[in-house]
């Protein structure tokens, strides 16, 4: 449905635009604008920094027949292993200007080079923004054109401890060619972005207060589970509302702008607190179909985010350069990870316990999440082996198994998601060079 159709609509209902985000994602409204595919696909992107521990996140064991077998820091994980995939061997091989954090995190899902620029990183030559589109907006322009989706929003973007400032160390979604899109890491911010921001944020529920008449005129068009999935979003977004007004009224839980300069400690005690709403507030807006596509980018590359939370009262970069036998830094950064493990843990619980809009299973069902890093290693900055964890069963790849590709280019990867998400034609993604051999095989 376009946007003037969903305007006519509430203007037939006499219902104010307030009312359009509560509504759109339900099925027997069907404002949500499926078009010709009855399936519903999802895509998400999940990132987090600096690389991983290669001997605690890899498999012992490798092949399309054998289980999973995970490692004790990707435990949180466990319940999912079965709705679960990891390559391994599957390398970011673009080459240019720019040092690998720069290259790591800007072609992590472009594929393709730095434009030329003039920010020096750690490597010989300075470099600009990523010269083409990420996988994600991709996607997102694909369904757009093929008008399988015609949701509020193309994708949304959250952040967890974002810098607030713009360079390659710190975007990883490219709408095009020298065009970062910038990730919302405030919940505030992307609870009005949702909702709108003409409430005044200190009444808590004031967003229900202003649309409950026009949700009471608009229920007798809706079926029993129609009324059923509403209630179930009033009493989501109620429960956003009471947890962002609490973390405003903590006078401690201010939320995290991380210096830009890596040599700054950084304390961001409620980072915990803000990744939970960032997750709510991403599910919240994938049931009720405001978006299919989207992306949660934990800190930036070269970040030195201090985890007292976890004990860790060092950087996590200044750890993450730390020799393999340095026990210490070593079991930090495992809890680390194993703490990152846990919120995408987290995430694939809410998706799986969210059930399917139209009775067709969960939202995990039919979302792809893909775990992302723009390092294989941190103290060796390695593009080689970086650690893909695909969950969930959107792009319709065979799960529950580790494969071992032996060092292909990762815009192989890219090429299968988009294939898989219907773009079906498509022969390459990214820099051409490093696609000949077609889509990785996922089946």
């Amino acid at each position: 449905m376009t946007q003037r159709h969903r305007r006519q609509f509430l203007r037939d209902l006499g219902l104010s635009a307030a009312a359009l985000p509560f509504l759109a994602g339900l099925p027997s409204i069907g404002l949500g604008g499926v078009g010709g595919s009855n399936r519903r696909q999802r895509f998400i992107v999940f990132f987090s920094p600096n690389g991983t521990l290669p001997d605690e996140f890899w498999p012992k064991a490798y092949g399309a027949e054998i289980p999973l077998q995970l490692s004790a820091m990707l435990s949180p994980l466990q319940p999912f292993a079965e709705r679960m995939l990891i390559l391994k061997g599957v390398h970011n091989q673009i080459l240019g200007d720019g040092d690998n954090h720069m290259r790591g995190m800007s072609c992590l899902l472009t594929a393709t080079e730095l434009s030329p620029g003039n920010i020096q990183g750690g490597g010989e030559t300075p470099a600009g923004w990523s010269s083409g589109p990420s996988i994600d907006q991709h996607v997102k322009n694909f369904w757009q054109s093929q008008g399988e989706t015609n949701t509020r929003f193309g994708s949304l973007e959250f952040g967890v401890a974002v810098p607030n400032r713009a360079d390659p160390w710190t975007r990883m979604c490219y709408a095009g060619a020298n065009r970062p899109v910038a990730p919302v890491d405030d919940p505030k911010l992307m609870f009005n972005k949702l909702y709108g921001g003409a409430q005044q944020r200190q009444l808590v529920g004031s967003v229900l207060d202003m649309v409950k008449d026009d949700l009471r005129r608009a229920e007798q068009r809706l079926s029993r589970e129609d009324r059923r999935l509403l209630d179930e979003h009033l009493h989501s977004v109620r429960q956003l509302e009471q947890d962002i007004a609490a973390a405003n009224s903590q006078a401690e839980l201010v939320h995290p702008e991380p210096e830009i300069d890596p040599t700054i400690e950084l304390i961001n005690d409620n980072t915990p607190q803000i990744s939970r709403m960032q997750i709510d507030l991403m599910v919240n807006a994938l049931a009720n179909d405001m978006s299919r596509v989207a992306s949660i980018q934990y800190m930036r590359s070269v970040g030195e985010a201090r985890m007292r939370w976890l004990g860790v009262e060092e950087g996590h970069h200044s750890l993450s350069h730390e020799p393999d036998n340095n026990e210490a830094a070593y079991e930090k950064l495992k809890r680390i990870n194993t703490w990152f493990a846990g919120e995408l843990a987290y995430l694939a619980e809410r998706l799986a316990s969210t059930p399917e809009p139209g009775g067709d299973g969960t939202l995990l069902d039919h979302t792809q999440i893909i775990w992302v890093n723009e390092l294989g290693k941190g103290n060796s900055h390695t593009l080689s082996d970086i650690p893909f964890l695909l969950l969930g069963g959107g792009a319709g790849f065979k799960t529950n198994r580790a494969l071992d590709f032996g060092g292909v280019p990762h815009n192989r990867l890219w090429l299968a998601l988009a294939q898989a998400f219907g773009e079906t034609g498509l022969q390459t993604f990214g820099s051409v060079k490093y696609c000949d051999n077609g889509p990785l095989n996922l089946a």
